[in-house]
């Protein structure tokens, strides 16, 4: 199975892999995320380490229990051959209504089919007032239109 675009990267299909793996993410959907990683991908997020796909699965599935009504934005930072390096900022809300807003770097490697063999995720969260929220747009990918990571001056 080929995922495309294939490395190595240029800037535009660098940032079409950014673009996809936010809107798969913003899908919530951990059987369709899971789909974009190889069958024995490394993980660090946070301080979990995960191997292979069903770990992965797992761990989105209990993510996206917690963190309600998820919402995020990634923008690629740099590129070079098969590796990616991303900033995100997502937004969501635990069963008590607080919301949060994480952000976070993401360092990505491709195999030469376009799965990602690994992926290094560091990120910090505060909670904030919903009034303070950015990330509007009905639960689903980010639509078109909607301003990026820079536009909001995150």
């Amino acid at each position: 199975m080929t995922r495309p675009p294939l490395p190595p990267f240029d800037e535009a299909s660098a940032a079409q892999k950014v673009r996809a793996a936010e809107d798969a993410w913003n899908s919530r959907d951990p059987a369709r995320v899971v789909l974009a990683y190889t069958p024995d991908s490394r993980w660090r997020n946070r301080v979990e380490f995960l191997q292979g796909r069903a770990e992965i699965e797992a761990f989105l599935a209990r993510k996206w229990r917690r963190e309600l009504d998820y919402r995020l934005i990634k923008e690629l930072w740099t590129f070079a051959g098969n590796r990616i390096a991303v900033r995100f900022a997502y937004e969501f809300h635990d069963d008590s209504g607080q919301w949060f807003r994480a952000y976070g770097n993401e360092n990505w490697q491709f195999d030469e089919d376009g799965l990602m063999a690994v992926r290094i995720a560091s990120i910090n969260e505060h909670p904030i007032a919903e009034a303070a929220r950015l990330f509007r747009w009905p639960l689903g990918a980010r639509p078109e239109g909607h301003a990026g990571l820079s536009a909001l001056g995150l």
